[in-house]
């Protein structure tokens, strides 16, 4: 009976090997004949690298002044409205001057009885002048005593007292018409230099510049030149110089980037999040960037020369705080993954300081669906 279980055994083994040993072979052959993967690649070549450091900010005005008034009256006349252009010095408003017109005229009546009194005191003084000498060749013929002459010698010092007092009170006439025509000049409101008028605030009627208030009349811009203020890693500034050039993006043209210069680098630390502040000169001569666009830029802060640059998009894999990350390679026609030790970044491209070498092949396309050592068919190959 055993002997009997035994060749059952035996025989059902005999039978099963057959169709395991078929069914490996048909695995091998799958894997053999598996169609090769069509990928682009690149063959590394040394390239000089831009070296930068990546900011974000939001783009101001160089030049934007909040128009208020010096003057407290009612608004008279309003000559401009929102979003036209105006040159320097160009009237935007007018107040009420009836108040301030009479105290010029008060003023300027109070100029010419000055200069009236003036007048006399110089008449009066050149009378004295006249008498006094008049009795010094009286006295020197002995006609006229000590006595008068003395009187006539104090008479010309009083006239001439009268005279400088009355010089002195015309200074103060004219002084306070000044005074008057200047604060009258107020209350015509111009533009503080050339620009385009972003906010009115104003209509015939309001009351401005009443004490305590700061009521913005007009908001004038100058879109030709712009700022882009950003913060830098305090651990970047010893890379930052005035005068560097800075490109950037904005979401609403996409594909078009636009340049500057930093001009400003803040010699003190943000304490808060240890950054420094810099401020880069945007010209916008077409006036197609808007003061308050938010960009993405890159300040330029040198040039290294052969450095091995792989595009951001062969890597399957990037860590940027380990500096390390994975790509495939073509060798012999079939792919290997790659680990590779990273460097800095330039827009698109990455530098690559360990684990791969110039000559060698990269996929940069088709490789989302490849597995270790599977064939692949190159079917265009740049940078040979």
């Amino acid at each position: 009976m055993t002997n009997m279980r035994l060749a059952s055994l035996i025989l059902v083994i005999a039978l099963l090997l057959p169709v395991a040993g078929c069914s490996g072979d048909g695995e091998a052959s799958k894997q053999a004949g598996k169609p090769p993967v069509p990928v682009e690649v690149l063959n590394l070549r040394l390239a000089d690298l831009e070296t930068g450091i990546e900011v974000t900010g939001t783009l101001a005005p160089k030049h934007e002044a909040s128009v208020k008034s010096e003057y407290a009256g009612l608004v008279a006349e309003v000559f401009v409205d929102q979003w036209v252009r105006v040159s320097k010095g160009q009237p935007l408003a007018r107040l009420d001057v009836r108040e301030p017109q009479v105290l010029v005229n008060k003023a300027s009546a109070a100029v010419e009885a000055a200069k009236a009194q003036l007048l006399q005191a110089q008449v009066a003084q050149e009378r004295a002048q006249r008498e006094h000498q008049r009795l010094v060749n009286l006295k020197q013929s002995g006609l006229a005593t000590q006595q008068s002459l003395d009187e006539a010698a104090t008479e010309l010092q009083a006239s001439a007292a009268r005279q400088a007092a009355s010089l002195a009170q015309l200074q103060v006439a004219q002084d306070e018409l000044s005074h008057a025509r200047t604060r009258m000049g107020k209350a015509l409101i111009v533009a503080p230099f050339d620009g385009v008028v972003a906010f009115r605030g104003v209509s015939p009627g309001d009351l401005v510049g009443e004490a305590g208030s700061n009521k913005v009349m007009f908001r004038v811009v100058d879109p030709r030149q712009l700022e882009l203020t950003v913060n830098v890693p305090s651990i970047e500034m010893a890379a930052l110089a005035l005068g560097q050039p800075l490109s950037f993006t904005t979401d609403p043209f996409p594909g078009q980037t636009f340049d500057g210069r930093v001009m400003f680098i803040n010699p003190s630390v943000n304490e808060t999040d240890r950054s420094v502040k810099v401020v880069a000169e945007v010209p916008n001569p077409d006036e197609k960037l808007k003061g308050g666009l938010f960009v993405k830029g890159r300040i330029v802060t040198g040039q290294r020369v052969g450095v091995l640059l792989v595009p951001r998009a062969a890597l399957t894999a990037w860590d940027v705080a380990q500096g390390s990350g994975e790509l495939w390679a073509v060798e012999q026609d079939h792919a290997v993954r790659r680990s590779v030790k990273l460097g800095q970044a330039s827009g698109d491209l990455v530098e690559v300081t360990g684990g791969l070498k110039p000559g060698e092949r990269i996929v940069v396309r088709g490789g989302f669906n490849l597995r270790p050592n599977d064939p692949v068919k190159i079917i265009q190959e740049s940078g040979a």
